[in-house]
């Protein structure tokens, strides 16, 4: 059997919250491990470096981490956790299996997207995702577009379009004036983010982009490519009030959703916030999980924003150091204070900023509209297998297998306990997240393997004759 490394700390997740927590453990003489599936630190805000972006906090971020002893593995792909804080991964070098007295998950969070007809269509990208194209490649998601859907990424998107040369056709804000003007005060909790904001916001009202507020997207027009949208009024029939739009590309989005398959694995306890992204681990006021020695941090464990993650993520591992026994109480006590009384403020800023990614209303579909799509299941399929009986999560991805495919259900999962609670008439709050299952996330079967020979196969001696 191949060794199995061994460290004080393990954090998987190499955001703000991530690295934060990995630096300040070290801090305190902690051997640490981080983990992270791609190739630099950083996360989804602070990796790219890409025309127009602020590529300082990154750079920064980056410079603590390398300045520090903590040993990371970047590139590796974690598949598989477990209770007594095993963790096994897949990179470059093949397939590792860590251990750790403690375990911090900085898992982020993951893009909700409210399924409309036509939504499968060429051309229609995620908000978040398109943030990560603009960032990464500089490549426009189209040459006319509409950005569509709530919170501070619609003004992102459209601007960052702008300034790469395309056009904006619209935006289509879920939200009204009312709504923006209601987070100023806790915008101006972080000035350097608030007038970032509203630069982009004046850069649009500058160019004359039409801007629909209270409005949605009820349907995406075009066979091979996106060639309009249908829009509509915030409560209102559809198909009496909506008008279209010309455009050849869709970024729509609405909000973040904090990614829980780890923490759902594990069997922790979790909860349901709307204002934090709906489910999300429960953790304690030092970030501790229902877990022994295994804390959560950043916005796996509620969407609170880039600002909020690394204090977080400072608490946790001072929260690993304290129960490893490397502080003494008085030490501990004052440091979590501090950094609790800074995250307060600061959690201000995301808090008005999720408070605006309301999750997305559910659009009437045709019955032969894609829900899953890696598994190719139909709004249809769903509705009737409710209608049986199936009024879990996991009994409809065991009736119908949606949730099955390599996205392992972060995408189509909220649709179908939308549908799970119209049909129940209850709250969605009510409907809990499915089982999670390893693998995380898809591995070649080998991965599954391990260090599995067939020489290891005991034989016995065949029988004399």
């Amino acid at each position: 059997m191949t060794e199995q490394p061994h460290f004080d700390v393990i954090v998987i997740g190499g955001g703000p919250a991530g690295v934060a927590a990995a630096v300040q453990a070290d801090a305190k003489r902690l051997s640490v491990l981080l983990i992270d599936e791609q190739e630099r630190a950083g996360g989804q805000v602070y990796r790219w470096n890409g025309v127009g972006i602020d590529a300082g906090p990154g750079a920064e971020m980056r410079a603590r981490l390398a300045a520090s002893g903590v040993r990371t593995a970047f590139s590796h792909r974690c598949w598989h956790v477990q209770p007594d804080r095993t963790v096994r991964c897949t990179g470059p070098d093949g397939n590792m299996t860590f251990t750790a007295d403690a375990l911090i998950l900085a898992t982020g969070a993951s893009e909700r997207v409210t399924p409309v007809p036509g939504w499968t269509t060429p051309g229609v990208v995620g908000l978040a995702a398109a943030t990560i194209l603009l960032k990464s490649e500089g490549v426009l998601p189209g040459r006319n577009v509409v950005v569509a859907g709530c919170g501070p990424l619609l003004l992102f998107v459209a601007a960052k379009i702008i300034a790469g040369g395309g056009q904006v056709a619209a935006i289509v804000d879920r939200n009204g004036p009312s709504d923006w003007l209601s987070c100023l005060p806790a915008a101006m909790t972080n000035p350097k983010l608030g007038m970032e904001g509203a630069g982009w916001a004046l850069s649009l009202l500058k160019r004359g982009t039409p801007i629909h507020f209270n409005s949605r997207i009820v349907a995406v027009n075009g066979d091979d490519e996106v060639q309009a949208v249908s829009v509509a009024a915030v409560g209102e029939n559809a198909s009496s009030s909506a008008h279209s739009i010309a455009c050849d590309a869709l970024c729509y989005g609405d909000g973040l959703m904090p990614a829980t398959e780890m923490t759902r694995l594990l069997h922790a306890d979790h909860d349901f916030d709307a204002a934090l992204g709906g489910w999300h681990v429960r953790a304690d006021a030092h970030r501790r999980t229902s877990l022994d020695r295994i804390y959560a941090c950043g916005d796996g464990a509620g969407v609170m924003g880039a600002a909020a993650a690394p204090v977080q993520g400072r608490i946790a591992a001072l929260a690993a150091a304290w129960d490893l026994g490397k502080m003494d109480e008085a030490r501990f006590e004052a440091e979590t204070q501090r950094l609790s009384r800074y995250g307060q403020r600061v959690s201000r800023f995301g808090a008005a900023m999720t408070g605006l990614t309301v999750a997305g209303v559910r659009v009437p579909l045709t019955g032969s509209e894609m829900i899953c799509r890696c598994e190719s299941v139909s709004h249809d399929e769903l509705e009737r297998a409710v209608a049986a009986g199936a009024v879990t999560v996991n009994a409809v991805k065991a009736a119908t297998r949606c949730g099955m495919g390599p996205c392992g259900g972060r995408y189509c999962v909220p649709s179908v306990a939308k549908i799970i609670a119209a049909h129940e008439q209850v709250d969605v709050s009510r409907i809990a997240p499915g089982t999670a299952r390893p693998p995380l996330r898809p591995v070649p079967v080998g991965t599954l393997m391990g260090d599995f020979a067939y020489e290891d196969i005991p034989f016995r001696e065949p029988a004399p004759l």
